[in-house]
């Protein structure tokens, strides 16, 4: 049965970031002539903030500008409370202070800047300004979910809602920090629907016990053709301990391990001749303790038609309908006949057991059969070549 529906999972929302400032930064003096964004041009000291309260929505490419005339700056703090902090550069001569970071569309930032004056005096300036709602944004649902505890081969995964033109300057923008530290790389791929997928891993599977963080810092960024990333979150979750499943088709068996501990070898049955069970290594999507199995829902008709109605302890591999899961019908085949249509049969008692030991993330290995599994259906990502893998970043 290699296709049936997958369990539903939800989007990903996340809370707003906190206000965040620039680092304060002793300057000289700086002339009172130049610079604030074109708008200043004389004038008793003051501090210069553009775009400023008296500005309309502020488009998302502009930039802030904060100019000490006549005198000098010595911090300068620009934060929303929703899309996160925004950072800066210095002029050469210290005198302004320009920000890098891309404005978020429909922000409300504050900027508080301190000074002094040619005479010591103290400048100070509170603005604040409005960006325009955006127009046309995109969104990336994420995996694992925050707090979560996954499998030693689960990758973090980012499926985009609309297409993404400028892949370079969103995965410039993601941020894969784990520990201990490994060595990993993002790959871009098509979803099974088309939509843009980001996956990251590492060379190798995670060690048992790692922490890792995703970062988002989407908001403000330009996909390309004025499409613009809304999101900033921080997910950690961690990795837990080794559980990997190996299924040879020629021994008809399935070799379960827990942190290099054998824990059990299982007598399976699976795909036929023209329904091979996809080679490669396969991860752990999720899993139901019933499921419906129809034949109609992968289009297989006429002979090979089925309907299993409810079927137990299903754990799902790929999206295209891969299950481990109990096959009673199959009785008498299980390490004698591979007679499924593609998912890993076993008897209900050792399918409730194999249930209970794996959980989201864990590999599970198909050796001796034929057709090895997509990247794309579901997280088929081990089956490419590291060197491949690391061809995919948009970066290279």
């Amino acid at each position: 049965m290699r296709q049936h529906p997958p369990a539903q999972w939800g989007r990903r929302s996340a809370p707003p970031i906190a206000f965040a400032s620039a680092a304060a930064v002793l300057l000289a003096a700086c002339s009172s002539g130049g610079g604030a964004d074109g708008g200043d041009k004389g004038g008793p000291p003051a501090i210069v903030v553009q775009p400023d309260a008296g500005s309309a929505k502020v488009p998302l490419g502009r930039k802030v500008t904060v100019h000490a005339r006549g005198g000098s700056l010595i911090s300068v703090e620009v934060g929303s409370p929703g899309p996160g902090r925004i950072l800066g550069t210095w002029s050469e001569d210290r005198s302004v202070w320009t920000s890098t970071t891309p404005l978020a569309p429909g922000a409300t930032y504050t900027v508080k800047a301190h000074g002094k004056t040619d005479g010591g005096s103290a400048l100070d300036k509170t603005a604040s300004f409005t960006t325009e709602a955006p127009k046309n944004a995109f969104v990336g649902e994420y995996h694992p979910d925050k707090g979560t505890t996954v499998g030693i081969a689960m990758p973090v995964s980012i499926t985009f809602n609309k297409p993404i033109r400028d892949k370079a300057a969103v995965e410039r923008k993601l941020h894969v920090t784990a520990s201990p530290t490994v060595q990993g790389a993002w790959s871009w791929m098509k979803d099974r629907n088309g939509n843009d997928r980001i996956d990251y891993r590492p060379v190798n599977y995670w060690p048992p016990g790692t922490r890792v963080t995703l970062r988002m810092d989407l908001a403000g960024v330009n996909a390309g053709n004025g499409l613009y990333g809304t999101q900033d979150r921080v997910v950690d979750f961690r990795i837990g301990d080794a559980v990997t499943s190996t299924v040879n088709v020629t021994t008809k068996t399935m070799t379960v391990t827990r942190n290099g501990r054998t824990l059990r070898t299982l007598k399976v049955s699976s795909g036929k001749k023209g329904y091979e069970t996809w080679n490669g290594t396969m991860v752990v999507l999720g899993k139901v303790p019933t499921i419906r199995m129809n034949s109609s829902t992968v289009r297989i008709f006429g002979p090979e038609a089925y309907d299993l109605g409810a079927v137990k302890w299903d754990v799902q591999l790929t999206q295209s309908g891969t299950y481990v899961h109990a096959a009673p019908w199959n009785k008498g085949k299980f390490g004698v006949v591979n007679g499924s249509h593609g998912c890993i049969g076993m008897s209900t008692e050792d399918a409730q057991w194999f249930y209970g030991r794996v959980d989201l993330g864990d590999p599970v290995t198909v050796v001796h059969s034929v057709d090895t599994v997509a990247a794309n259906n579901g997280y088929g990502d081990w089956n490419i070549p590291w060197a491949t893998w690391k061809r995919g970043s948009a970066l290279n």
